[in-house]
């Protein structure tokens, strides 16, 4: 019995503990599924704030872009009615030059009708005097108009037997006298081959554009892009009514050229602003020293001569920059050095003295717009300096008559210049004579201490000089431009008033490391 009453027990106590063993599971898992849910409200309430945050911030940075948006669009729309306002004034200044004009040509119109009167009347008066003049004659010399012309033409006809019988005895003699010209053929024969065409370098060179708007970007605003060109190549830029087109206005070829290929890298790049001038100014400058090196090499390959130095080589390239009574002189020079080559071939003489010679004999034109001396002085300087041949230096010093010619070639450079310097068409004194003027105006400038650059623009008509700021003051500059205005008066002749524009600009420029 108490074996039964035991196992009883026992199994009572097994069923008592299991069923408390679950009710302790069931109590720790509701602890722990109760923990989790909080721990996932936790999250759940973080993730909803950083999304409220985020939101917030992205709501800050749009309100941002639409204000930038706003402040760009303002900006440009003030730009368009500044724009607009210069246009608008330019178009009331064209119609007050056109109505102007119209009042002017009325005036000229009524002046030339009144002078057409007065033109009938004196015809009238003139042909009246005319009438009683004849008859006058025919009164005094009792014959009429027709008798008077027969007998003169009697006259006439025998005085020209006499006379055409004299032209051809002294034609005779006078190519009896002409022995000499068969010496002459060889100087006609070298001209004939060396024929050339020169064209009067002007003073303007013009920049064809893509549209009109261009023009507004070249000015840039209130002017400050095309004063940055002015300043920075020294030459003048006039945008007028000509469509599609800059105007480039300088006496010196140099600047005006650097200004040209400066202006079209500008208009390729599409980017015109002072800091970009600034930089296609100083390629253009590079462009222009490389293509000077090019043409100085085809100067002397067209001529034949060779080891030429190189800094002679750049030289002669400056010389397509430069003219003499407006021929080209790097022209010029080849052509004397082709004519004085044929003329020593004909006569036997040194042909490779005669050509280096003359390609040489005006290099000093290179340097005469910075160098004190004449063309020869310098010429002879510069070829002494590379240790050119005796000879050519001789030629090159003896090609005005400065010093007696020593060899035969030397007398040839003379002839070859005067050949390629007085044929018709070859000069024009004009053009030297105003280059000589503006040149006379920027040497008064450039005396005078403080004066770092100065241009002569507006056909002379303005001398634009700059001035390094740490020497001369802003009040010092208004007794400087009276100075100077003073000398060009004593020292100038000129039709007109020259402007006296002085610039000081104080540039500060630091980097951020």
């Amino acid at each position: 019995m108490q074996p039964l009453i035991y196992i009883t027990i026992f199994l009572v106590s097994a069923i008592i503990f299991l069923f408390v063993g679950y009710i302790i599971r069931k109590k720790v898992s509701e602890s722990k599924i109760g923990s989790a849910e909080e721990a996932a409200k936790k999250i759940l309430e973080d993730a909803n704030k950083e999304a409220e945050n985020i939101k917030k911030e992205e709501i800050v940075k749009a309100k941002e872009e639409i204000i930038n948006a706003r402040n760009e669009l303002e900006e440009e729309i003030r730009e368009r009615r500044s724009d607009v306002q210069q246009q608008e004034k330019r178009l009331i200044q064209k119609e007050e030059n056109l109505e102007k004009k119209i009042y002017d040509v009325e005036q000229k119109e009524k002046q030339m009708d009144k002078r057409e009167d007065n033109l009938e009347l004196e015809e009238q008066e003139i042909q009246r005097l005319k009438d009683s003049e004849l008859d006058e004659l025919e009164r005094i010399a009792r014959l009429s108009e027709e008798e008077a012309k027969a007998q003169l033409l009697a006259k006439l006809d025998e005085k020209l037997v006499t006379e055409k019988a004299e032209r051809i005895k002294n034609m005779e003699e006078q190519i009896k006298e002409k022995s000499e010209e068969t010496a002459k053929n060889v100087i006609t024969y070298s001209i004939q081959k060396c024929a050339a065409d020169h064209t009067s370098e002007a003073t303007v060179s013009i920049v064809a554009l893509p549209n009109d708007d261009m023009k507004g970007r070249i000015i840039g605003r209130e002017g400050r892009n095309i004063k940055a060109l002015e300043t920075l190549t020294g030459v003048d830029f006039i945008i007028d009514d000509t469509p599609e087109a800059v105007v480039i206005s300088g006496f010196d070829p140099l600047r005006r050229e650097v200004a040209r290929i400066a202006l079209e890298k500008l208009i390729n790049d599409g980017r015109i602003h002072p800091s970009k001038i600034e930089e296609m100014v100083e390629k253009a400058k590079e462009e222009l020293s490389k293509t000077i090196k090019e043409e100085g090499e085809r100067a002397a390959m067209e001529a034949g001569v060779i080891n030429l130095h190189p800094d002679i080589i750049n030289l002669l390239g400056k010389l397509k920059y430069r003219t003499s009574y407006g021929q080209n002189v790097l022209m010029h020079s080849i052509e004397v050095s082709n004519v004085a080559r044929i003329m020593a071939d004909e006569l036997g003489l040194d042909v490779k003295l005669a050509r280096r010679a003359g390609l040489l004999h005006d290099i000093g034109k290179a340097l005469d717009h910075d160098m004190e001396g004449t063309h020869v002085e310098i010429g002879v300087d510069i070829l002494k300096k590379y240790k050119e041949d005796p000879k050519v230096i001789n030629a090159v010093e003896a090609h005005h008559g400065d010093v007696e010619p020593q060899t035969p070639e030397a007398l040839l450079v003379q002839a070859a210049d005067s050949i390629s310097a007085s044929r018709p068409g070859a000069r024009r004194e004009t053009l030297d004579a105003y280059i000589k003027r503006l040149e006379q105006l920027e040497s008064i400038a450039d005396s005078f201490d403080g004066v770092e650059k100065s241009y002569a623009i507006q056909a002379g008509r303005e001398i634009r000089i700059i001035v390094k700021p740490e020497k001369i003051s802003d009040d010092e500059m208004t007794l400087i431009a009276r100075q100077i205005a003073e000398k060009i008066e004593q020292e100038m002749e000129y039709p007109g008033q020259i402007k006296v524009n002085m610039i000081r600009e104080k540039r500060v420029v630091d980097y951020a490391k």
